[in-house]
């Protein structure tokens, strides 16, 4: 065995450490019997027609994903059916991978759903007699709830747990009374407004007939019908070329929700491999990764989304025939051949830039920009984005711009494309505990070779600097070229364009960045892995933010990329730089006008304005919201209605913490709804945490710098995961606005919340909820979900 460096036993020991505290006993799966339900002749009300809007109105915006309490996911009649279970997926502190739980693939019966340990929530039977409601825990909850009605718009008692970090008890029927002993407001829905009389007595009725339960219909028309089998037939071709790009694409592909624009009332769909044939019932393979080796022959399926669309997992991807055109002209137009087709060993999982070597890197590098809100939102709303540690590894909000794929480096020169790949491979997929701290020195050297290899080919190649033509525009029309990405404490968001103020960091990602991101965050990441799985994910993710962020100097001046980068890591971070990251470029020179940009605040602002200037045919109209120094800034296209809306709020955004103290107080998310009679206009108050840095998985609270705080406002609806809301009349909002600038501490929100705020009490709580995804409709039709209620607070 090779010697370990002394610097790399550090970074050994201390990985060790961060981890150390994370470990915890497993927990035994209880086995649970299959229940033999009966139904009365008679049905009062049908599940589909009746019951499943209730469901969809006030209780899958807690149950809707693999978060969903005690893994009860409401969000389709196969998920009801399944059950409970007491084991939760997202668990920062197992050592090993758990059997995956995923509804539609990992169980076909609810016999083998019972053997994984799920109960019924919905019925039993004993004698072969309609046992009621008493054997029904849904019943149980409902009536807990129904029975303890909490006051309109107060806050929640301190006994009612909030928030995902909460432990779910999860009691089966027989534990059921217990529960209701040690848990009065336990009921459902769960620390809201509850159900209304006619709700309430509509479940009762339907739950003691039997509750029966039917699965959502799938009847599409002929277009839509021939368009699926189009698609499964290019997918399915027999040439080497077309099966290496079919696995390409599958694995880009398989978390999305996908779907035909020019099809009227298209369903969703997934992209899965099958078992089965085209033109036979889907049968998906029980991989828990789309790059697992299949262990034997499989096709490629659409397979219709049978379920309600939540936001925080609906990721949606067009198809059709445009598509299929643009498919043809990237991958099959180049002159490239395949002599052996890749299989799923270790490597070949663990690097694509090897396994996919033979596909054109500009077409692969292509395909990602196409298309790039999707992938990065692949990161933002994939099960790899929930929970503090998984994300305090971004800022609160910063801008992501790519490199130009006519000029980056590794899709336009062989000899550096050869040198590269071989370095750019991704840990994770050993998940033992052992393998954490070598598996993550290996790619962390490597990573850091690679970024010398990179940052030296740039410099020989251009002795005289970066310049602006090397940050793509977009072709000047795919405004998918300037994204800006928010972090909400526990989640994130990203939207299309340059919103906010100039941020401390921008972003800039070339397709080895690109790609490695999505493999890392997206195919490769396994929810149900072990502690040294997503410790290895979290800690290389670490590794492509700082990349991004050396991207980004070479487009500043060499004399100021040691300042700029001291204020990005503050403090201890100058040790994490020294253990884990590789030095900077001070030497070669910018090709670009920075005249008069002497402070770190002015080359942001130079450089921003240079990238507005390079993309200006695809930035859009510059955000007056939160940019607009002497509130004077106006929106010519929206009434004067709105134009006095946003006037009002602008000031918001031009203050900090420090000469706003509320901003540090609010939450991560904050809507607003505007009304005026029948008009409502809605926008989302971000706030955006200042950090010294985000180079630590722990110890975020020491590294907060409240009084460099700002606010964000957005148009519409931003984050799946809203914190709070208000609900103001237009005429009200200059009070409104003044009342919170004038808020110095916490209570103060909560006699704001009195007037204004839509708690989660509010007797309208759920009917606003479901207007702010009405607004998502009006605007984006194909991307309005059920929003998540799970991180509301209690203000």
């Amino acid at each position: 065995m090779a010697r370990v460096s002394g610097i790399s036993k550090v970074k050994l020991s201390v990985l060790i450490l961060l981890v150390a505290g994370l470990f915890i006993a497993c927990s035994q799966i209880p086995e649970y019997p299959v229940e033999e339900p009966i139904a009365a002749r008679v049905q009062s009300y049908d599940y589909q027609r009746d019951i499943r809007p209730i469901f969809e109105h006030k209780c899958m915006a807690c149950h809707g994903c693999y978060d969903a309490p005690c893994q009860l996911k409401l969000t389709s009649a196969e998920g009801l059916e399944r059950g409970a279970s007491i084991l939760p997926v997202y668990d920062g502190a197992r050592l090993e991978d758990m059997q995956p739980t995923r509804l539609g693939i990992d169980a076909s019966s609810t016999a083998e759903w019972r053997e994984k340990g799920f109960f019924s929530v919905l019925h039993g039977a004993e004698d072969g007699e309609l046992s009621g409601l008493d054997a029904s825990v849904l019943y149980k909850m409902i009536e807990l709830g129904h029975s303890q009605p909490v006051t309109p718009n107060s806050r929640l008692p301190a006994t009612i747990s909030l928030g995902t970090a909460r432990t779910n008890s999860c009691p089966s029927i027989d534990r059921f009374a217990d529960y209701a002993d040690d848990f009065p407001h336990g009921g459902m829905p769960y620390g809201t407004t509850g159900l209304s009389d006619d709700e309430f007595n509509q479940l009762t009725q339907w739950i003691s007939e039997g509750a029966v339960v039917s699965p959502a219909l799938y009847t599409p028309g002929a277009a839509e019908q021939a368009m699926t089998e189009k698609w499964e037939q290019f997918l399915n071709q027999s040439g080497k070329r077309e099966q290496l790009v079919a696995r390409y694409l599958f694995e880009h592909l398989f978390a999305a929700h996908l779907y035909f624009p020019d099809i009227e009332g298209t369903h969703f769909y997934e992209l899965v491999r099958s078992s089965t044939p085209p033109g036979q019932p889907v049968r998906p393979l029980r991989t828990v990764r789309p790059n697992d080796d299949p262990e034997g022959a499989f096709f490629y399926r659409l397979q219709p989304l049978r379920q309600a669309i939540v936001e925080k997992t609906h990721i949606v991807y067009a198809l059709g025939d445009t598509r299929m055109q643009r498919f043809e002209s990237l991958f099959f137009q180049p002159d490239w051949d395949v002599v052996n087709l890749p299989g799923y060993s270790y490597k070949e999982r663990a690097n694509p830039f090897v396994t996919f070597d033979p596909i054109p890197a500009k077409a692969r590098y292509q395909f990602l920009l196409d298309d790039a809100e999707y992938f990065v939102r692949n990161f933002i709303r994939g099960p790899v984005c929930r929970g503090q540690i998984a994300t305090d590894v971004i800022r609160d909000q910063f801008w992501t711009v790519f490199e130009d794929p006519e000029q980056e480096a590794y899709v336009n020169d062989a000899k550096y494309r050869a040198k590269a790949s071989p370095l750019l491979g991704l840990p994770g997929q050993k998940s033992d505990l052992l393998a954490l701290g070598p598996e993550w020195l290996e790619y962390n050297e490597k990573r850091n070779d690679y970024l010398k290899l990179r940052g030296q080919y740039y410099a020989e190649r251009k002795p005289e600097g970066a310049t602006a033509d090397e940050l793509w525009d977009g072709d000047n029309w795919n405004q998918d070229a300037l994204l800006t990405i928010f972090r909400h404490y526990d989640s994130a968001s990203v939207r299309r364009g340059l919103h906010g103020r100039v941020p401390r960091t921008i972003w800039v990602m070339d397709y080895p960045l690109l790609e490695r991101t999505y493999y890392e965050l997206v195919a490769n990441f396994n929810v149900f892995g072990s502690v040294s799985h997503q410790g290895q994910t979290r800690l290389y993710f670490d590794l492509i933010r700082n990349g991004a962020e050396h991207n980004m100097l070479r487009f500043v001046p060499a004399k100021q990329r040691e300042s700029l980068y001291a204020h990005w890591y503050q403090g201890n971070a100058k040790i994490k730089h020294a253990l884990t990251y590789t030095g900077l470029d001070t030497a070669t020179p910018v090709a670009m006008d920075y005249t008069g940009a002497d402070s770190n605040d002015a080359v942001m602002q130079r450089f921003s304005q240079l990238l507005m200037d390079r993309t200006a045919a695809v930035s859009g109209p510059p955000d007056t919201l939160n940019r607009c120094p002497h509130n004077n800034c106006q929106r010519p296209s929206i009434s004067s209605a709105q134009q006095q809306l946003e006037s009002t709020l602008q000031p918001l955004a031009r203050a900090n913490g420090a000469s706003l103290p509320v901003i540090s107080l609010l939450p991560e998310v904050t809507f607003l709804r505007v009304t005026q009679g029948d008009q409502r206009w809605v926008y989302t108050l971000v706030h955006n945490r200042a950090h010294s840095s985000v180079a630590f998985m722990f110890g975020e609270e020491s590294r907060l710098l409240p009084k460099e705080d700002t606010l964000t406002l957005i148009e519409g609806t931003l984050g799946s995961y809203p914190n709070f809301s208000f609900n103001v009349p237009l005429e009200e909002l200059p009070s409104f606005v003044d009342s919170l600038s004038a808020i110095q501490e916490q209570p103060g929100l909560h006699s704001l919340a009195d007037r204004w705020g839509v708690r989660r009490t509010h007797p309208e709580f759920w009917d606003i909820m479901a207007d702010f995804k009405r607004s998502t409709e009006e605007r984006a039709p194909e991307q309005a979900g059920i929003l998540d209620v799970n991180r509301y607070e209690n203000l």
